[in-house]
């Protein structure tokens, strides 16, 4: 086998060619592609001495297609592309080039040539090598990508199914992503259904909503028979919620600026579309009754989790709930006694053998775990994919013809437009016809493709077992090597503070929120829990002060006195107070003393390939 090229510098031209424009006839453009960008320079009818738009950096581009003209005559090919630029406040929006392959005197060469492109920024797009011999062929991609997304259409302010539809399924289509949607109607519905999800069907499970979706998701398939497989299924979250803690992290990762709102759904659908996985650390939760969940954000206790609880009946203000519910905590500033005991990370203990290995939780030293539940694959009828909902796409109007051609469709359009997707074979513009065309009757649109009915609302949820009779205690997930049982002494090798605190977080990503980057120098897989703390004698001014500069990630720069940190890979909380409130993932769990351990990679992560975008220019 030969050796893979070596990689190629972000400024080596990887493609160059002359191209027509569309829908005008007269300019025409030379396009050069390079590893990070597609330059556009006018050639005629006056070539440009500073191009505006002449710069693709591919961190913009969520994907592309080849077209055919209606007219018989023609024998152009057609090469779009779907671009989302900054505007000038930052926003981003839609917008779409194509240009026009005419160089050779038969549509078969110029589809070819155009293909040739396709192909080629499909594969950078995705993170896949190009051949050293230069030729580029669309067999060079593999199948497109199948997702099930998961929408909670009450995340946030309610906007979740809105930005859905609008956003998040044009986008998707137009990178050829293939999907299956399914909108959530009840609390657990996501874990309940990924226990009995058939996953060899899938690529990649993605949630529309806030961090609580996921929690559920990554939930469920820790509690399934064959969570080893199971767990090893990529996961991903387009933020649609009120912290969007973990997006924040992925929009970072990627290399694009801080955002919020629609603008970070944005950022991290561009990431979705490129594909690539990470490794995430995972965090095993045993609460006071022995039953485990597993955390992929946060514990937290004392001021984070008051602001966070107490502050969700401002849902309706969407990320502005936490503002608020920071002001009302800081009048309100209470301190809560307890002991924190932690492995600092530096402590390396031996792996433990199966003979000596520790129980999970208090109730498995009395429980014999109740017989699994046949796997079934859970069906999926009610999903978007199988159901009409118009989608906006651009119409192609055919070269010399005044009248425009029929709006695109995601399954091809009609007899009179042939859609060529950039992948393998000749697919149409989307790979699967997921949808098909509209009906006439306008109430599709207005309805939910899932239940006519409005879905309940989801409250605000502990840990309830995910099926009715099932065990409290989790029987399936890895075993904690780290931890003795609740209640029993800690090896000598943990350290222990106690007093009073104001908070205590323990955190695995870099985010608290999407604008609150409390562990700044964490990483998906570092295999750390990274604890704060706040110890009482804090101003309300200096504890102001700290969360303003976590805005920033400078909070440790400030020199506070009561601001604490470690790091570490197994830890152990014990409220002292008899009242308190403490949460996992922003979930409310019941109030107890409780450890954890960290599972270094144990999950996966969808945040597009490594160094997929690089600094935004």
């Amino acid at each position: 086998m030969a050796p893979p090229p070596p990689p190629l510098a972000a400024s080596t031209p990887l493609l160059h060619g002359e191209f027509g424009s569309y829908p005008a006839r007269g300019p025409r453009y030379a396009l050069t592609l390079t590893s990070q960008a597609l330059h556009i320079q006018r050639l005629r009818p006056k070539p440009e001495a500073r191009p505006r738009g002449g710069l693709v950096p591919l961190a913009e581009v969520s994907g592309c297609c080849t077209l055919r003209s209606r007219s018989p005559s023609d024998t152009a090919a057609y090469f779009c592309i779907y671009t989302y630029p900054r505007g000038r406040r930052g926003g981003r929006r839609r917008a779409s080039r194509t240009f026009r392959a005419d160089g050779a005197a038969t549509y078969e060469e110029n589809r070819a040539e155009a293909q040739r492109w396709a192909t080629a920024l499909m594969c950078l797009l995705r993170g896949l090598p190009l051949p050293g011999d230069g030729e580029i062929t669309p067999e060079l991609l593999p199948r497109p990508p199948r997702l099930l997304l998961l929408v909670n259409p009450f995340g946030g302010r309610g906007l979740a199914w809105q930005w859905c539809k609008n956003h998040v399924l044009p986008m998707i289509s137009e990178a050829g992503l293939s999907f299956n949607l399914i909108q959530t109607e009840r609390q657990n519905h996501a874990r309940e259904l990924v226990q009995g999800l058939s996953l060899s069907e899938w690529d990649g499970i993605v949630t529309l909503s806030g961090d609580g979706l996921l929690f559920e998701v990554l939930n469920g398939l820790l509690d399934r028979p064959d969570w080893e497989e199971a767990v090893k299924m990529p996961v991903g979250i387009l933020p649609c919620g009120s912290g969007n803690a973990l997006a924040g992290a992925v929009n970072q990762l990627g290399g694009f600026e801080p955002a919020l709102g629609l603008d970070l759904l944005l950022n991290c659908s561009l990431l979705l579309c490129r594909g690539g996985g990470h490794p995430l650390d995972l965090l095993s939760v045993t609460l006071a009754s022995g039953s485990r969940c597993f955390s992929f954000l946060s514990v937290a206790w004392g001021f984070v989790s008051d602001v966070d609880i107490q502050s969700e009946r401002f849902r309706a203000l969407g990320s502005a709930r936490f503002t608020l519910g920071t002001v009302l905590g800081l009048a309100t500033l209470h301190t809560y006694r307890g002991r924190l005991s932690y492995l600092p990370a530096s402590v390396e203990p031996a792996s433990p053998t199966p003979a000596h290995s520790l129980p999970r939780a208090k109730s498995e030293l009395t429980l014999t775990p109740e017989p699994a539940p046949p796997m079934a694959h859970s069906p999926l009828h009610r999903s978007v994919s199988d159901l009409p909902l118009p989608l906006p796409q651009p119409a192609l109007v055919s070269p010399g013809s005044p009248e425009p051609l029929p709006v695109l469709s995601l399954n091809g359009g009609g007899p009179e437009l042939v859609g060529d997707w950039g992948g393998a074979g000749d697919a149409p513009l989307s790979p699967d016809p997921l949808l098909p065309s509209p009906p006439s009757s306008p109430k599709v649109a207005s309805l939910s493709p899932i239940t006519e009915g409005p879905p309940e609302m989801p409250a605000s949820s502990g840990l309830p077992p995910p099926t009715p009779g099932a065990p409290a205690t989790s029987t399936w997930g890895p075993q904690d090597h780290l931890l003795p049982p609740l209640g029993s002494p800690l090896p000598p090798d943990w350290v222990t503070l106690e007093g009073d605190f104001v908070l205590i977080l323990a955190i695995s990503p870099s985010h608290l929120s999407a604008d609150l980057v409390a562990a700044p120098h964490a990483r998906f897989d570092d295999g750390l829990v990274h604890l704060c703390w706040v110890r009482s004698g804090i101003s309300r001014a200096a504890l102001l002060r700290l969360f303003l500069a976590m805005e920033r990630g400078s909070h440790f720069s400030l020199g506070c006195p009561q601001l604490g940190y470690a790091a570490a890979r197994a830890f152990r909380l014990e409220p002292l107070t008899p009242r308190g409130l403490l949460t996992v993932d922003g979930e409310l769990v019941e109030y107890g003393p409780l450890q954890a351990q960290v599972h270094p990679g144990l999950g996966t992560l969808l945040t597009g390939p490594p160094g997929c975008a690089g600094q935004e220019p």
